[in-house]
């Protein structure tokens, strides 16, 4: 299920940052009492009650010719368009000033809905002097306070009445989900093209959902896919494939749709910063991955060049040292045969179970080969190991102390289930529990 956009726009300075921080819990933004530090556009997930969203934390909307101004202003239109819904933001102490009426101006346009929030009201006797924001015209002016984390809750609980309904499309449990994902110029479009154009596809143009995305249904060698486009731009003129960003919520929308996800890599021009971010969205999903590295044709080869080149994508992707890689060219469609199964594959490991007395069987032999080392001279105990999750695959290890289960043990127990079970081109989930 795709979730909700809430996009924060205000003019620089007026504490964006921090309530970003404060809704998402992590200090993710750079918060800094300088104008305009925040210069792109800051994506991470929230939840407030029974809702779950996905929330933009955008550089201030300002009307002046500092540097970087222009870009701000096209970062933070490119958030409120893909915005669900809207957190204006503006500064209590300073009252209305001429930059927030010019945002007001851009948000009429929008035609979303808005929620006024006056940041910086950190004490009751400071509510009376709010009232004036009434003449932005945005209805009655939510209080909040992100230095001391006031008022969130009332402003929550405002956004949250303004999400839309997502009428999503639903599929057969059978049926396999995959989306392409890459930055602007790998070769996604040309890709899906090519998946789309084998002799053995049938396809048919499906609708999506109510966000004006196209499904594509494919059947291929009897088996039913349906390839979530993330290569649209909803605005043409926009700066959305021209900036290096690009739409990054659009693939999130995607990769929440997902089963699988693609991360199309350009074979040609090699890897670079941004590729690690846009897979690392993927991960933290929990979606199976598979890794493509497109363009092929384009590179010189010798029988040393692929080797070399995988070995530089494992050490670049550590976090999807379980993805199989893939290399295609979309142009000339060779390889492309490889690349369907890949995608079976990494379907069928994401929604495996392993039977639990074997699974025990693996852990306690684990264990008894590698046993935990002490710490403060208490030593981990593992009594029992059972999967309680797909989609990914998620266990749980019953243990005398959680605090004594070390990320270094953890991973430990990781590689040893992956040696015994394989789920390649998926992650695996392993949360240490108490035993009662």
């Amino acid at each position: 299920m795709a979730k909700p956009v809430v996009a924060i726009v205000g003019r620089p300075n007026v504490g964006k940052s921090t309530i970003f921080n404060r809704i998402v819990g992590e200090r993710i933004s750079i918060v800094e009492d300088i104008p305009g530090v925040t210069r792109d556009r800051i994506y991470s997930s929230g939840e407030w009650l029974a809702y779950d969203f996905n929330i933009i934390d955008t550089g201030g909307i300002d009307i002046g010719d500092e540097p970087f101004l222009e870009q701000i202003r096209q970062q933070a239109e490119i958030a409120i368009d893909e915005a669900d819904v809207i957190i204006f933001l503006v500064n209590g102490r300073e009252g209305v000033t001429g930059a927030d009426e010019e945002v007001a101006k851009i948000l009429y346009r929008s035609n979303k809905p808005v929620v006024l929030a006056v940041n910086k009201v950190d004490n009751p006797e400071m509510r009376n002097d709010i009232y004036d924001f009434y003449a932005l015209g945005f209805g009655e002016p939510i209080p909040v306070s992100g230095s001391h984390g006031l008022g969130l809750g009332d402003l929550l609980d405002e956004v949250a009445k303004h999400f839309p309904k997502i009428d999503e499309k639903d599929y057969d449990e059978d049926v396999i989900k995959f989306s392409l994902i890459g930055r602007p110029n790998v070769g996604k479009s040309s890709l899906t093209n090519a998946i789309l154009g084998e002799e053995r596809v049938i396809v048919s143009d499906i609708a999506g959902t109510t966000r004006d995305a196209i499904d594509s249904a494919l059947k291929y060698d009897g088996q039913d896919y349906v390839i979530i486009d993330t290569a649209g731009m909803r605005k043409k003129g926009k700066v959305y494939e021209t900036t290096e960003k690009y739409s990054v919520l659009r693939a999130l929308r995607a990769i929440e749709r997902s089963d699988v996800v693609l991360v199309v890599l350009d074979g040609e021009e090699g890897i670079i910063e941004q590729d690690k971010h846009i897979a690392g969205y993927a991960h933290e999903a929990g979606r199976a991955v598979v890794i493509v590295v497109n363009k092929w044709d384009a590179v010189e080869k010798d029988e040393r060049t692929m080797k070399e080149f995988e070995q530089n994508i494992r050490e670049h992707f550590q976090f999807l040292s379980y993805a199989p890689i893939v290399f295609l060219s979309a142009k000339t469609k060779k390889r492309i045969h490889t690349l369907m199964p890949m995608i079976n594959l990494a379907s069928e490991n994401h929604a495996r179970r392993v039977q639990t007395t074997i699974l025990n069987e693996v852990v306690t032999d684990a264990v008894a080969r590698n046993p935990a080392p002490a710490d403060k001279g208490k030593r981990l105990k593992v009594y029992y190991t059972t999967q309680v999750a797909v989609k990914p695959p998620a266990f749980v290890v019953f243990v005398n102390d959680p605090e004594l289960m070390h990320f270094s043990y953890q991973r430990f127990l990781e590689n040893r289930i992956r040696e015994a079970f394989g789920f390649e081109g998926t992650p695996i989930k392993i949360f240490a529990r108490e035993r009662s």
